[in-house]
């Protein structure tokens, strides 16, 4: 279970990173580099998630979004200093108890 919820946070910051690096690239006039390592960061996320031991690729997914969610709102508290407000808590909460649906019951 550690190594499944590792996987999802190395994934979710590399997506978010990447996708924040581009950001700063394209909307915000930063260098060609900034673009360049968000893609790369891209990159990695993709190659992270194969790494998870569920079978499908669409419940990984949909699982991922989920997580992607929730660490969103952190990032978006933590690094552009956004502090959420109860309905950003509250729709977090919600995904992970979506994410738990998909991936916690046994289905053999």
């Amino acid at each position: 279970m550690f190594y499944s919820v590792a996987l999802f946070l190395l994934a979710g910051l590399a997506e978010i990173g990447g996708g924040y690096l581009i950001w700063l690239w394209l909307r915000e006039g930063k260098s060609f580099y900034w673009g360049f390592f968000g893609g790369m960061a891209l990159i990695l996320y993709g190659v992270v998630a194969t790494f998870q031991a569920f079978p499908t690729f669409g419940r990984v997914y949909a699982a991922y979004g989920g997580v992607f969610i929730v660490l969103s709102v952190l990032w978006g508290w933590g690094v552009d200093r956004k502090t959420p407000d109860l309905y950003d808590w509250l729709g977090a909460a919600i995904c992970l108890v979506g994410v738990a649906v998909i991936l916690l019951p046994s289905r053999t």
